[in-house]
């Protein structure tokens, strides 16, 4: 056995290779899409306009880590297997962050709640920034499942293994020490890669139908033998160009860009889009013991484009401004979305990164420019920490220079919609029944792993930063 050692951060970059790999394998126009986003990518670092517009085509990640990052997504069952899953992402140094509950984020019948798994240090992420959207399915929801469904979909669930022993222990190795020797490397990334691979086996047709007319997310998790990857998402630097160029190659995509729209100011949070579900073939078997080919839309091909993470002043500004385009396109005055969004973001959200800052509304980092004369440069006062106002002061001073701390994370509603434009059929709910109550502990504690909350790490991100750079400035930061 060699001695040599595999740190973690290579261990993710060979998982997201090797699923990737797989995945292309698997749904060919998968393979379409990554080209065509590196080609958007590499215009758009190569236009001046566009460059100038955001400040530098590296300004939220280098172009290598954006057309080098993806995000994959998968489904399970269970606690179980989700306790498991988080054994297996801990070892190649993905933690469980932020809670996502599907089941009221659209009108579609979405009965999941969910978690990423990501790297949390700011320094992981920048190296590798791999991250799985991973849900489980809410079996106790009578919303969605009577007592019947819930027992037969727990006892099949219970009856399968999707991450075998020799997987788990050596995940387990991998998270204690932070890195493994060549050899379990290569078992690793063999064993968890195949772990995610589309099954070949028969599929029990009346079982599958069942849960399709309950929720198509239901049958694709409770109606197969094992989960896989439901899709690969690349990441882009300018999503509507990358949309029209799909088009333009007569790819069918989903009707609209979901998340923010697209405007004049700074990008937030997170848009994404996708290539509509293919049929693919798989196996059925029938009621009357018969096997026969036959084929499922569940799969499809996303693309993400990230901005800015707002803080939560600025995610409460932007929920009232979904909320505000909502109620006017329910209204129906002959806009598209798109065009209400605009007008709404540019009605209250600032137009330039200074005005963020200064508001209080999103995420950076500070530091010292290169070179910066700390003794001559005007310094605010303050009791406690500096507050963005302090902040902004002295970066309109020269004193510090502000980058914009990316969003990794998810949004809730712009999830579910990529679903529901993927799904055949609404799927069925009875609202008169009780739901399930879940939140961000109570997830936690099915997995056996704390699930942490993106905003604490953005804020922790944000003022180590703002102590570094007061302590470089001779300034002590109290609180």
């Amino acid at each position: 056995m060699t001695t040599t050692t595999v740190p973690q951060v290579r261990l993710r970059a060979g998982f997201a290779a090797a699923l990737a790999v797989m995945y292309g394998r698997e749904v060919p126009l998968y393979t379409t899409l990554v080209e065509v986003s590196r080609e958007v990518n590499a215009d758009c670092a190569a236009s001046g306009t566009w460059t100038q517009r955001h400040g530098g085509a590296e300004r939220l990640g280098s172009l290598e880590r954006v057309t080098a990052e993806r995000h994959g997504a998968i489904r399970l069952g269970s606690a179980r297997e989700m306790a498991q899953v988080a054994r297996v992402f801990a070892g190649f140094g993905m933690h469980p962050v932020g809670f996502y509950d599907l089941r009221d984020a659209s009108a579609t019948s979405v009965p999941v709640v969910s978690t990423a798994f990501r790297p949390t240090d700011p320094a992981q992420l920048a190296q590798n920034p791999f991250r799985v959207f991973t849900s489980m399915l809410v079996t106790e929801d009578r919303r969605f499942f009577d007592a019947a469904t819930q027992a037969r979909l727990e006892e099949l669930v219970a009856a399968r293994e999707l991450f075998g022993p020799r997987l788990l222990e050596l995940s387990d190795r991998a998270a204690a020490r932070g890195a493994l020797v060549q050899d379990e490397a290569d078992e690793l990334l063999e064993l968890a890669t195949a772990a995610f691979e589309l099954s070949s086996e028969p599929i029990d047709k009346a079982w599958y139908d069942h849960l399709a007319a309950i929720s198509a997310v239901a049958a694709d998790i409770g109606g197969v033998p094992s989960t896989h990857i439901n899709h690969l998402t690349p990441r882009v630097l300018d999503i509507d160009d990358l949309y029209a160029r799909m088009q333009d190659r007569g790819i069918a995509m989903i009707d609209e860009v979901q998340g923010p729209p697209a405007w004049e100011g700074p990008d937030v949070l997170l848009r994404q889009t996708s290539f509509k579900a293919l049929a693919e073939e798989r196996v059925f078997r029938h009621e009357d013991g018969t096997v026969a080919p036959g084929s499922l839309r569940v799969r499809f091909g996303e693309v993400e484009q990230r901005g800015i993470a707002l803080t939560p002043a600025g995610r409460e500004l932007y929920d009232a401004m979904v909320a505000q385009v909502d109620e006017a396109m329910a209204g129906g005055d002959g806009r598209t979305r798109v065009e209400v969004s605009r007008e709404v973001w540019r009605e209250h959200l600032p137009t330039t990164e200074a005005g963020l800052a200064e508001r209080g509304l999103a995420f950076f980092t500070y530091r010292v420019p290169d070179g910066a004369d700390a003794a001559e440069a005007p310094l605010p006062t303050w009791e406690d920490v500096p507050g963005p106002e302090d902040l902004a002061r002295m970066v309109a001073a020269g004193v510090l220079v502000a980058e914009p701390i990316v969003y990794e994370d998810f949004l809730p509603r712009s999830a579910a919609g990529i679903f529901a434009s993927n799904l055949d059929g609404d799927g069925s709910r009875d609202d008169d029944q009780s739901g399930a109550e879940y939140d961000l502990e109570r997830l936690s504690g099915v997995m056996g792993a704390t699930v942490a909350d993106p905003m604490d790490l953005y804020a922790a991100q944000q003022d180590a930063s703002v102590r570094e750079a007061m302590g470089r400035l001779g300034l002590v930061v109290f609180g």
